[in-house]
């Protein structure tokens, strides 16, 4: 089995391509190896010690290396032995239930402004993040403000502050003119 690898702009994180589906139902990110306990693969990922973060993409994995510990090049090899022992056995993504993340209730009378903002995270964002090996998770609209939850190489990316704020919010600003603040939870 061949996975390629990509360096991402977080630079303690990077994104392994399996060359078959990963999660093709949705995204799902750990941060603790306790969260990962739904998940056989993040379980061996985080047992390798050296890792803080785990983010399941359609097709990729992303890979977040604790502050501190060994280079890329020696943690790579050990992620890529645990990848490929993975997917050679057949063992499913997940064996049991995931935790939902932090929710904002939106006001219904919003749903029409809230579908668009959807709909930009969907066609015009989302995408763009995947391809650095992270995502964007909507997580409520409430008196113009929007709440998102950042994952995989996005959570804790030096650049992502200015992510959120400089491209995201200028974007939802500009075609959702009720937005007038973009949050991360």
């Amino acid at each position: 089995m061949f996975i390629e690898t990509e360096r991402t702009p977080n630079p303690a994180t990077l994104k392994f391509l399996p060359g078959r589906p990963v999660s093709p139902s949705g995204t799902i990110g750990f941060t603790t190896a306790e969260d990962a306990a739904a998940s056989p693969l993040a379980t061996a990922l985080f047992g390798l010690g050296d890792v803080e973060g785990v983010f399941f993409g359609s097709d990729f994995i992303s890979v977040n290396k604790a502050e501190g510990s060994a280079d890329w090049a020696s943690l790579k090899t050990q992620v890529l032995g645990v990848l490929v022992d993975h997917f050679s056995s057949g063992a499913p993504l997940l064996a049991g239930e995931l935790a939902a993340g932090p929710v904002i209730a939106d006001d219904p009378e919003d749903a029409d402004i809230v579908e668009q903002i959807k709909d930009l995270l969907d066609t015009r964002i989302r995408p763009q993040v995947a391809n650095d090996g992270g995502d964007i998770i909507y997580r409520g609209f409430h008196r113009g403000i929007v709440s998102l939850q950042m994952q995989g190489a996005c959570s804790g990316c030096p650049s992502s502050t200015a992510t959120l704020k400089g491209g995201i919010e200028s974007l939802l600003k500009y075609y959702v003119p009720e937005v007038i603040e973009v949050r991360a939870v």
